[in-house]
């Protein structure tokens, strides 16, 4: 039972992490930097992995999309790659983690729905390490380029979508170790041991019937000769 709610908990942590994931791709915000008035915030420039933008102080937004991903910096281009390998990787990780589970009725027997569920930690595990490493890839340059002090272009700060990111990938992780920890708890369940006790019942049931068969051995007669 324990086993079971554990699978449960960490299914739910996974499948969160997984969408805060999948939220953290399309979202805007990565960096962001303001450029402010005597009085108002003049202009806001942030950027993800897909545009770059800047916001005026009346809301209105003109953007611009990256040209060519060949033109792209290497960081942006290895940001993409392991934000969709984190997608496609918990997507798949949902799916072993349903077969896994051990209150579906699907994936065979526990000792093969354990190792299933083990699979699906793994996956998740990855997944969360994927995104892991490329909000940090993302959040190195950005912080390295604010305190350089001799780069001269535009500085940003962390977005939003970088702490997303990073608290979808920590779910991914913490969910993913439990699920390998739950084929561990399957395998030190101890098993009922039935003792075969057909030999003693066998000799048992001779020993009554050999009570209960009457002696007809026919009574010894003495003579008086025979207490001399």
């Amino acid at each position: 039972m324990a086993s079971t709610s554990a699978e449960i908990i960490a299914f739910l942590l996974t499948i969160s992490g997984w969408v805060l994931v999948s939220s953290t791709l399309p979202t805007d915000y990565w960096k962001v930097s303001t450029i402010d008035g005597t009085v108002i915030t003049t202009a806001t420039f942030w950027a993800n992995l897909w545009k770059t933008c800047v916001t005026d102080s009346t809301g209105v937004s003109n953007c611009k999309d990256f040209p060519s991903m060949l033109a792209l910096d290497g960081y942006i281009q290895a940001c993409r790659g392991l934000m969709i390998s984190a997608v496609c990787l918990g997507f798949f990780g949902a799916v072993f983690g349903l077969i896994g589970m051990k209150c579906t009725k699907v994936g065979g027997s526990d000792q093969t729905k354990a190792k299933i569920a083990c699979l699906a930690g793994l996956i998740f595990i990855l997944s969360g390490l994927c995104s892991m490493t490329s909000c940090s890839l993302y959040a190195n340059r950005i912080t390295s380029e604010f305190f350089d002090p001799s780069f001269v272009a535009q500085k940003y700060e962390l977005g939003a979508a970088l702490f997303i990111g990073w608290a979808g990938a920590s779910l991914c992780i913490i969910g993913g170790s439990i699920f390998c920890f739950s084929i561990a708890e399957t395998s030190n369940t101890p098993r009922r041991g039935y003792a075969y006790n057909g030999a003693a019942s066998v000799m048992s049931s001779r020993t009554k019937v050999h009570n209960s068969v009457p002696d007809k051995t026919p009574p010894k007669h003495f003579d008086k000769n025979a207490y001399v």
